[in-house]
């Protein structure tokens, strides 16, 4: 007996008359304008060993927010905020956080009290921004295009397996 829809591309079955698993790859985009960039399946792979392209998956992610590996002590997300958007204003009692901006251009802005951020700095490509345990953020997206970052959560600050496809998907689910 085989089972002829045992893979999905794009939440639709794929025909699979062998019953064997596809492997990762038969996921990827049939079109992909960079054929020499590889495809790189972005999902939770904490707390396994894992090696990746951080860049590159940092470029590929078109979600909000998605943990890329979350471990007993730390976490890595990707995001990607769209031009004018932001964050959204937040603060992590006892989470310090790293943010590397790969693409895209943004004020940060952090201080003590949440009506009050009084550090403000312009930031783009290649720019790192560390964010001690509670001090109130964020991060504008002041250019044209989506600003893409991952960001190192210690301890972590979201669910294992978490994605959120848009800013309103992370405000329902993170308050």
């Amino acid at each position: 007996m085989y089972n002829c829809c045992n893979s999905y591309y794009n939440g639709a079955p794929v025909y699979n008359p062998y019953g064997y698993p596809y492997p990762y790859w038969a996921n990827a985009p049939i079109y992909n304008p960079d054929p020499w960039k590889s495809y790189i399946p972005l999902r939770d792979y904490g707390p396994n060993p894992y090696v990746v392209n951080i860049r590159d998956a940092a470029l590929q992610n078109n979600n909000f927010r998605l943990a890329l590996w979350t471990g007993n002590h730390l976490q890595l997300t990707l995001m990607s905020i769209n031009a004018g958007e932001d964050i959204g204003l937040e603060m992590h009692r006892d989470v310090d956080q790293f943010i590397r901006i790969e693409q895209g251009q943004g004020i940060v802005m952090m201080g003590d009290k949440r009506d009050n951020l009084n550090f403000r700095r312009r930031v783009h490509d290649g720019y790192v921004i560390f964010i001690p345990a509670g001090k109130w953020h964020n991060l504008v997206n002041t250019g044209r295009v989506p600003i893409k970052l991952y960001s190192i959560y210690a301890p972590p600050e979201h669910p294992r397996g978490t994605v959120h496809r848009t800013k309103r998907d992370a405000e329902k689910h993170h308050g």
